[in-house]
């Protein structure tokens, strides 16, 4: 909906859609609540960065997977052969004043992480800002693990940028200490990452890759690291600040395409995949008319007229042609796209 809201066309169409929702099923549309879970299961996400990093850089791949606020994919992947050194990893939401701000939690203990995740989650469901210092102070505690502040500068509450940053300062003033990096992330806008390594500069912060992948796209921001482990790398960025980011070819497409594919992938159906989400509308939820939140397959015996035209719409960038036309119109200029392949950041200790 951040897309959306950049441009006045697509609010216009926003908002006639909303109109023939009401008409027609008497639901409105509340993109606030609204979600879908990402069309790949752990193990075909794990495989799709796992096979980016052998295939196009011929690198041995380490890969930490994150789900808001639960755990449940990396546990079940680490009974899987090719994924068993997969860490044990969550974003984790963290309501702070008047904003929401994504902390990445990764390597967890695998043999307390359950209980971990619950006090994590207790936190984000009645957020009391006295227990906050206590558990990033219980996290920051063991060497192992990293935390990491993903998409500092987006805006979640939708508050203003103004606020939005004030609260971060405030979050960065009383809470660094125990935030090992920032991030750049590979499904922002580089106008965006750029800022966030200027935040990095200011308060003596590290960057470090990452991204919010929901389609089957793989990440287009990676880290470059010599450690054999996950353990290492989290000791490698910790204890000897280093930080080496590379962003992939698809970080240059323009982010109208890019959210259309996510749109595309993610609008697909997957027969192969295991009953509850093969078809998009087992996958998708939204609030009913009583505000509970379901699956849109159990909201509609079958997409509305104007879902389905929105949904063929979509579609075109399928077709090779639609495709490029849209990168032609979209394209940015060149120094506004030229981004550091390869870079690196190393800051003392």
């Amino acid at each position: 909906m951040e897309f959306v809201a950049r441009s006045s066309l697509l609010r216009m169409a926003m908002a006639t859609q909303n109109r023939k929702a009401i008409r027609e099923s008497a639901i409105p549309l509340d993109f606030a609540k609204a979600y879908w879970t990402p069309p790949l299961p752990p193990l075909a996400a794990f495989e799709l960065e796992k096979k980016q990093v052998e295939n196009n850089l011929g690198l041995s791949p380490m890969v930490s997977l994150t789900d808001h606020d639960t755990i449940e994919a990396p546990m079940l992947l680490r009974v899987v052969p090719e994924a068993r050194r997969i860490p044990v990893s969550v974003e984790w939401t963290v309501p702070f004043k008047d904003a929401v701000f994504h902390l990445g939690v990764h390597n967890l203990p695998s043999g307390s992480a359950e209980s971990i995740m619950q006090r994590l989650r207790d936190y984000t469901l009645q957020p009391l800002a006295e227990k906050l210092p206590d558990l990033l102070r219980m996290l920051h505690s063991n060497a192992d693990i990293l935390i990491v502040l993903n998409h500092p500068l987006w805006d979640l509450c939708r508050i203003g940028r103004e606020r939005h940053e004030r609260t971060l300062r405030t979050l960065l003033c009383e809470h660094g200490q125990y935030i090992h990096a920032l991030e750049l992330s590979g499904i922002r806008r580089w106008e965006e990452n750029q800022a966030v390594l200027h935040l990095s500069e200011a308060c003596n912060q590290i960057v470090i890759s990452g991204g919010d992948r929901h389609g089957c796209v793989p990440n287009a921001a990676l880290n470059l690291t010599n450690a054999e482990s996950f353990t290492e790398f989290v000791h490698e960025v910790r204890k000897e600040r280093r930080s080496h980011v590379l962003f992939m070819p698809q970080y240059t497409e323009p982010l109208a395409i890019q959210v259309l594919q996510t749109v595309l992938d993610a609008t697909r159906d997957y027969p192969d995949y295991s009953s509850g989400s093969r078809h998009w509308e087992e996958r998708a939820f939204h609030p009913d008319r009583s505000g509970v939140l379901r699956p849109l397959s159990a909201l509609w015996v079958r997409p509305p007229v104007y879902v389905r035209h929105f949904l063929s719409v979509v579609r075109l960038l399928e077709l090779a042609a639609v495709r490029r036309a849209l990168q032609l119109a979209l394209a940015r200029p060149q120094p506004q796209l030229a981004l550091p392949l390869g870079s690196r950041q190393e800051l003392a200790p």
